[in-house]
């Protein structure tokens, strides 16, 4: 791999952020003030994705558990992409596509958030969670690319969706990880306090 070729890596993933920093900033507030809501009422977040997405959703749950930039109460958050005999027991005996959406019937309750994750907008174990978390009366924020896919069309207008205006996949998720990093800053500011900047 030639130096040239990373250079247009890290100046493409560069340009995006910026570009997207000004589209979805005001989604990105909505997300952090519709997650505040719920953990300030006792309420959880539970994520699910597939891919680096799912690697997204323990990524977020071990900062809400643990901590992000600062010594805080452990925050309820359920990454559910990680109980393999879970998933694989619903893939088998179901089907691969109501891994997360059975889990969320399980675990959701009113009030809770799902955090859905899919960089196309279409993945169908994804969507199936999305119908069972509005079926129980919990909030979706969905982080999409691409145009949305069918999560967008999904989604109702007491939720959020965080879509990155590009196509390629990694920038996505890219882009992800920073509004993930935007939301763990965010909660904690919320929660906690601290200067707003």
């Amino acid at each position: 791999m030639s130096t040239q070729r990373i250079l247009t890596h890290f100046r493409e993933s560069a340009e995006l952020k910026i570009k997207a920093a000004e589209i979805l900033a005001a989604p990105i507030t909505e997300a952090v003030e519709l997650m505040f809501l719920a953990l300030s009422n006792g309420n959880k977040i539970l994520a699910c994705g597939n891919g680096g997405s799912a690697a997204d959703c323990q990524h977020f749950a071990a900062e809400l558990i643990g901590r992000f930039e600062r010594e805080r109460l452990p925050l309820p958050a359920i990454a559910l992409t990680t109980d393999t005999s879970i998933m694989t027991a619903i893939a088998n005996d179901y089907q691969f596509n109501d891994v997360y959406a059975k889990q969320v019937q399980a675990l959701g309750q009113s009030g809770d958030i799902l955090l859905a994750i899919s960089t196309s907008g279409n993945s169908a174990n994804v969507i199936n969670a999305i119908e069972a978390a509005l079926e129980r009366d919990m909030r979706v924020i969905a982080l999409t690319g691409k145009t949305g896919g069918k999560i967008g069309e999904l989604l109702t207008e007491s939720d959020v969706h965080i879509c990155v205006p590009h196509d390629r996949t990694a920038r996505i998720q890219e882009v992800h990880l920073l509004t993930i990093h935007c939301l763990c800053d965010g909660i904690d500011t919320a929660l906690f306090g601290g200067e707003d900047e």
